[in-house]
């Protein structure tokens, strides 16, 4: 089973995406500021993770930094999750190295689509 970081300090966030994930069949993890997303991306076997860019103690940026600088985890999916939803912040998130952006209130095709698209099947 493919198994799913989603990191987001809002647990309503966490809440709606673990369910829509769960549902199609992915072991979900949850982390709520950016420093226990760090920890799990660190110690679990993850193949996709949801970061959300306005986070405590880490913001998505840095957690993103930590793991492309990380020789093992360099090549880990990557997706964002934030409010800010302008093409400029687009350019930004995936200048920044994400490999995709979903903006907020999620809309969920456009989520399942993402991870189906990174993880090669849903």
């Amino acid at each position: 089973m493919k198994r799913i970081l989603i990191a987001d300090d809002k647990a309503s966030s966490r809440e709606l995406l673990r369910t829509v994930l769960e549902h199609q069949g992915y072991e979900v993890l949850e982390a709520d500021n950016g420093e226990e997303a760090w920890q799990v991306v660190q110690n679990e076997d993850l193949h996709l993770v949801l970061l959300d860019l306005q986070m405590p103690l880490l913001n998505g940026y840095e957690v993103l930094r930590e793991i492309r600088s990380n020789g093992k985890l360099s090549g880990l999916p990557v997706i964002a999750i934030t409010a800010n939803a302008m093409p400029e912040d687009r350019e930004k998130v995936m200048a920044a190295g994400f490999d995709s952006y979903v903006s907020k209130p999620v809309a969920l095709a456009q989520l399942r689509a993402e991870v189906s698209r990174l993880l090669g099947a849903g």
